[in-house]
């Protein structure tokens, strides 16, 4: 039985979202559990509770507070102890669930769980890894998208190899190819953080550690050329929304065809299924539900304004992920990279936690939340 702590207040919506998606997700999975962390008072207040309370797959721990999309990270982490979502997390801490789903307040999510189930030997950055759709019918895995806004190569080259675990672990590829996101393809080209990456991980291909193919350009996501691709935060970020937008583009295109003049409703009523078909391929809802990476836990992080079709596709990467063993895998994977860490690792402290600092300054604390 696998079971997923599921923080039913976080996210635009709340109860609203993860109450239905959590009846799905228990309908479509025989072997899970939920563990449905909440408000009681809230979460009652919702028709569909009481089945979901009925369901014998189900149990409800009781949080008193919540996590809010606007809270500052010290408000969340400090003050919060008792929230839907840190509950949420404790549950994986404790072993009484193997993973934790949050549509919450992405810098919140991160710190907390960072400070709650710490980082893994050998990483300093937890990364947000998620898939883009690509042209192949299938999806690129994108990370970092929006934990580190300024990394050094080291942590470009910890991003490949916990990208390349979470790939093998969710697909039947165990040797899926990395690629690292520059202005061109040339070795020469890019920073010079993105020259010194490429150089690690050419040193990790040659080893076996890593299937390196080299640099890609940001059409080379949406057309398949690798498996992954690692870059930093912010560009990683900017790439996810861009792609959010495409999709939303579409269904605009879409809906205004049919509002026209009567040859392009014709037109639009020939092409209607080739136009939803493709609508629905790059629907970043179906994509919903991005990794943690490099805890020691699993924790994934759900759109914040994500409807229960997607926040139901989150419960179901995280069910994936703790099935098919993706903390082991990482580990493994860490294990085996070591040599090529980097030895300058600075990894924050808990005791350097102090009142009104940032638990992990580089966060977009807005990343992910709408």
């Amino acid at each position: 039985m696998i079971r997923i702590a599921v923080d039913a207040m976080g996210g635009d919506i709340g109860p609203s979202v993860t109450i239905p998606a959590s009846l799905a997700f228990l309908d479509g999975h025989p072997d899970a559990a939920v563990i449905v962390v909440g408000q009681p008072e809230v979460l009652a207040a919702h028709p569909q509770f009481a089945a979901l309370q009925a369901n014998p797959r189900c149990q409800v721990v009781t949080a008193s507070e919540v996590v809010t999309m606007d809270d500052p990270i010290e408000i969340a982490l400090r003050r919060k102890k008792n929230s839907s979502m840190r509950l949420a997390i404790n549950q994986v801490k404790d072993g009484a669930a193997q993973a934790a789903v949050s549509a919450g307040n992405t810098g919140a999510l991160m710190a907390i769980a960072r400070y709650v189930l710490k980082t893994m030997d050998g990483i300093d950055r937890p990364a947000i890894a998620t898939q883009l759709p690509n042209a192949l019918g299938g999806a690129t895995t994108v990370l970092d998208l929006g934990a580190n806004v300024d990394c050094t190569e080291d942590h470009l080259l910890q991003f490949a190899v916990m990208g390349s675990a979470l790939v093998a672990a969710i697909t039947s590829n165990p040797t899926p190819r990395v690629g690292l996101l520059n202005i061109g393809e040339e070795a020469i080209k890019g920073s010079e953080v993105i020259k010194k990456a490429g150089e690690l991980l050419r040193s990790a291909a040659n080893s076996g550690d890593l299937n390196f193919y080299g640099n890609v350009e940001g059409n080379d996501i949406f057309k398949g050329t690798t498996d992954i691709v690692v870059c930093d935060g912010f560009v990683g970020n900017v790439a996810l929304k861009a792609s959010e937008g495409l999709a939303s583009m579409i269904g605009g295109f879409i809906k205004a065809e049919f509002s026209r003049n009567i040859f392009t409703k014709i037109a639009a009523i020939v092409a209607y299924p080739v136009l939803t078909a493709f609508k629905n391929r790059v629907d970043h809802r179906r994509y919903n539900g991005a990794a943690l990476l490099g805890l020691q836990g699993l924790v994934f992080k759900s759109h914040g304004s994500a409807d229960a079709f997607a926040f139901e596709r989150a419960l179901n990467r995280a069910y994936d992920a703790a099935r098919n063993n993706l903390l082991e895998r990482v580990r493994e994977r860490i294990a085996r990279a070591e040599p090529l860490l980097s030895a300058a690792r600075a990894p924050l402290a808990d005791d350097a936690l102090t009142p009104g600092s940032s638990p992990m300054p580089e966060l977009v604390a807005s990343t992910l939340t709408h």
